[in-house]
């Protein structure tokens, strides 16, 4: 009877458990449906914007900008993107380690976004510039703020190249950690698409640069930001989904457990009364 006790509980415990994990998975279900269709309204914008500051970059030969300048790698600036809470899997893991590598082991500066990012960083001593919380609720006036950060360390000369380190959103069930660099700007040559191709700027290739930049990092951080809450959301509804299908298998396997030690009992019972019968004779 102790042991069916035990299971009993441990039945219960496992329902708990599977509501909490089931309640999640609808929940984050719903967020996801919203972070998805936010990500696919800034991508867009974000490919154009790129696509658009490649060109000018690549066209703009013997232009003296800061933001063209190819400086010593000595100090560099990562945007790491990481969510504020767990339970997505290995959502957090994956973004921090891809950033952490690329770092190669050093202590580069930080913007830290999300609170398993600012956590994460901080336990290690990395320097952080700045942090934000509350990646679902970002704006794009928030990815100015970030952008603008970088932007003014950069020209100070404080870190000469700039990272945004996000996780790509690819469909529920795949989400891919990016590495972007975002200053110096620097683009392979592509001689198939650029031969022969003539751009004109107005008023000039410096004051069109220094107006597109800010623009584009803007655009790219806010992207990031989409990219990745999509990224978390859909990584906690499958965790959650799994996590679930895991206690409704657990459940399954105590029940018929429980249902042995049920058997089992019932049938010593009946031998006992058997046995105290045939001693009365």
């Amino acid at each position: 009877m102790a042991g069916m006790k035990d299971i009993k509980r441990r039945i219960k415990s496992v329902g708990n458990t599977k509501q909490i994990t089931k309640a999640m998975e609808l929940v984050s279900s719903a967020k996801l449906k919203r972070a998805k269709q936010q990500a696919q309204a800034t991508k867009p914008y974000f490919e154009t914007l790129y696509a658009t500051i490649e060109k000018i970059a690549k066209s703009a030969k013997g232009v003296q900008s800061v933001f063209l300048e190819q400086r010593d790698a000595s100090s560099k600036c990562y945007i790491v993107i990481a969510g504020d809470r767990g339970l997505a899997g290995g959502y957090n893991s994956n973004v921090l380690k891809t950033a952490v590598n690329h770092m190669e082991q050093k202590q580069e500066s930080v913007i830290a976004i999300g609170k398993k990012s600012i956590d994460f960083f901080n336990k290690r001593g990395y320097n952080i510039l700045d942090k934000f919380t509350g990646v679902e609720d970002l704006t794009y006036t928030d990815a100015r703020k970030v952008a603008n950060i970088a932007l003014e360390a950069y020209e100070k000369g404080d870190i000469n190249e700039v990272y945004l380190v996000y996780t790509k959103f690819e469909s529920t069930l795949t989400q891919t950690p990016e590495v972007l660099k975002l200053l110096p700007l620097s683009f392979e040559e592509d001689k198939e698409t650029t031969k022969g191709e003539m751009i004109e700027f107005d008023p000039g290739e410096e004051e069109v640069l220094e107006y597109l930049v800010p623009k584009f990092m803007e655009g790219s951080i806010y992207g990031g930001i989409a990219e990745s809450s999509a990224s978390e959301q859909g990584a906690r509804r499958t965790a959650m989904q799994s996590a679930t299908d895991n206690a409704d298998e657990m459940i399954s396997k105590l029940e018929l457990q429980y249902n042995r030690a049920r058997q089992a009992s019932i049938t010593q019972e009946i031998s006992e009364i058997v046995a105290g019968s045939e001693a009365l004779k």
